[in-house]
């Protein structure tokens, strides 16, 4: 089978690359393309990629190329990491944010919304493409941020095979299993990508809540460290994704921001940029252990700087630099690819797993319309995919869920009608800008500067 990855010229396409190598014979993966409009960077990270997917499985076909059609045609699985307009549209979306006084965050508010503006588009032209020349009914798995929305997008224009995925509900599970020792522990969650919450903790059948709460590591060695017990205990003792952060910490993160004098996109471009010019200074195909050193350094620089620039704390565990052969050797780390072949894996029969995944509601949250995707905890396997139903959700949580999912679909209508009123009322209801004149003001910048996306009336 035929596996497909587009953006496969991304930063992190070497840890995509050790995911699908080692998951290839599990799922029956034969042959896996890495697709990318950028050649230089398809020649850089596409090409580490393929040398670390060469040295774990040498007989899985690995190549790369620059173009779709190529790349998409007969795949029975696709996957899509795309970064339209790369880090530079991540600078502006976010100094155009700080600049209303509002948070930029890339897949929340106002960040979300301009990112949306450029994803939503380059992914319809590709899922068409896919359509006419991918397997029939291949699934699409799409990473592209905001991921809640751009699937929510992609639904609603009649992609019925596209299943929304994010690594950082199954990163806080394998934080909790660690903290209390049980690796067989499960939760539900739910929400919205980046806005939900996780409920139902138990092992073997048996409620762990207690467990998990009153755990001593869970505010020190989880995501947990950038709330208190006390905001868990009025959020019923649902605890929040990482990125709830931004919507309980608003003011702290923007003021956090704005102190430290660059944003987490000018950081992320400053060492992508570093990374590069020293990536050109290096044959990959004579000396890979050294292009591999500079790719980890650099990386692990991205990776040590996570959310600490909103928050102004720091991981207590620091991303390693491993050599090649310490990085092939290490278990994977369980990212998103991950998540996609344990899809692949359940539904070709071995056997049904639970996974979150952003799908059609269909009743599983019943304050929501069946059409709106949700992020939610789903059984996997042969039969299909089917969300647990959670019942008994807070107010609180209810309202916030409401009012972000009501913004999701104001933006889904306004990009797929390229109506500008309506983009202005998106971002007039979301709860991170919620003011009318930042709201125009907003639509009116990231319109002007992504014009090629979206030619509003």
């Amino acid at each position: 089978m035929k596996l497909t990855v587009l953006g496969g010229g991304g930063v992190r396409s070497p840890f995509l690359a050790k995911s699908i190598a080692l998951g290839a014979e599990a799922t029956g993966i034969t042959e896996t393309v890495f697709m990318d409009i950028d050649a230089e960077k398809l020649g850089i990270y596409g090409k580490i990629a393929k040398g670390i997917a060469e040295r774990i499985n040498p007989k899985l076909q690995f190549s790369l190329t620059e173009s779709a059609e190529e790349a998409l045609r007969d795949a029975d699985f696709v996957i899509t990491t795309i970064r339209a307009e790369g880090d530079r549209g991540r600078v502006f979306d976010e100094r155009t944010a700080l600049s209303q006084g509002v948070l930029g965050q890339e897949t929340t508010g106002a960040g979300g919304f301009a990112m949306a503006l450029r994803s939503i588009h380059t992914l319809v032209d590709y899922c068409a493409l896919a359509n006419q020349v991918a397997k029939p009914g291949a699934p699409i798995f799409n990473f592209t941020n905001p991921s809640g929305l751009v699937t929510q997008a992609l639904r609603t224009m009649g992609f019925d095979h596209v299943y929304g995925v994010c690594d950082a509900p199954s990163g806080f599970l394998r934080q909790l299993r660690n903290i209390t020792g049980s690796p067989a522990l499960q939760c539900d969650c739910f929400g919205l990508n980046h806005l939900s919450w996780f409920t139902n903790f138990t092992l073997d059948g048996r409620d762990m809540t207690r467990e998990v709460l009153e755990n001593p590591k869970l505010y020190t060695d989880t995501e947990m460290r950038l709330f208190t017990p006390e905001l868990i205990r009025l959020s019923d003792n649902l605890l929040p994704n990482e990125y709830l952060y931004f919507y309980h910490y608003r003011d702290r993160a923007v003021n956090s921001i704005l102190s430290g004098g660059k944003t987490r996109g000018e950081t992320i471009l400053e060492i992508n940029e570093d990374m590069l010019r020293e990536m050109r200074t290096i044959d990959i195909d004579r000396d890979f252990d050294k292009a591999f050193a500079c790719f980890m350094r650099h990386y692990a620089m991205r990776e040590n700087s996570y959310f600490s620039i909103e928050t102004g704390k720091t991981r207590e565990e620091k991303f390693p630099v491993p050599t090649v052969e310490e990085y092939i050797a290490a278990p994977d780390s369980g990212g998103y690819a991950s998540v996609a072949l344990e899809f692949i894996r359940a539904v070709g029969g071995s056997g049904q797993t639970q996974m979150v995944l952003s799908v059609p509601n269909e009743g599983a949250l019943d304050f929501l319309d069946d059409s709106d995707v949700i992020e939610i905890t789903c059984d996997v396997g042969k039969d299909g995919v089917k969300a647990h139903k959670i019942t008994d959700v807070p107010d609180m949580q209810k309202n916030l869920l409401r009012a972000v999912k009501h913004y999701e679909n104001l933006t889904v209508e306004a990009i797929m009608k390229h109506d500008k009123s309506l983009a202005v009322k998106a971002l007039t209801v979301h709860p991170l800008v919620c003011s009318y004149p930042i709201a125009k003001a907003l639509v009116e910048a990231y319109g002007a500067e992504y014009a090629k996306y979206w030619k509003t009336t």
